[in-house]
């Protein structure tokens, strides 16, 4: 059992993280810490002009809000949202918070089971930690 589990969490469409969060709950240790982490994608620099002011902040606050909710009455969670390339930032809050396993989805339901997603392809390839992919229906 794992004692510091990190769940992505993507909100892309047709994604579902209820899968991802009963894996962790399966694989975590009695009291074990449960981590949701969502990485915001950049907006293109040609939108940045129009995006409303605070646009940012308001965003960040309702997937942390949600990342909560989904937490549910885990007593020992933490949500992180952080901005850039998502593989890059899974892995380095993996490191920084010395996580003993990810739980990331699969995001390639129509490659026949063949390849990762790219992101769960780095995350695999990289992580100094145990990674459990779960596979789309």
């Amino acid at each position: 059992m794992y004692k510091h589990i990190l769940v992505t969490v993507a909100y892309d469409e047709g994604h579902d993280a209820g899968p991802s969060l009963q894996v962790a709950q399966t694989l975590a240790d009695e009291r074990a810490q449960i981590s949701l982490i969502h990485v915001m994608d950049p907006p293109p620099s040609f939108a940045l002009s129009y995006m409303p002011e605070g646009w940012r902040d308001e965003m960040r606050n309702a997937i942390e809000a949600d990342l909560t909710t989904l937490a549910g009455d885990w007593d020992n969670t933490a949500v992180h949202v952080t901005e850039g390339d998502a593989a890059q930032q899974i892995l380095d809050i993996a490191q920084l918070q010395a996580v003993d396993c990810i739980v990331i989805a699969s995001h390639r339901p129509g490659t026949q089971g063949l390849f990762l997603g790219s992101t769960a392809t780095k995350v695999v390839s990289r992580a100094q930690c145990a990674v459990h992919v779960v596979r789309r229906a």
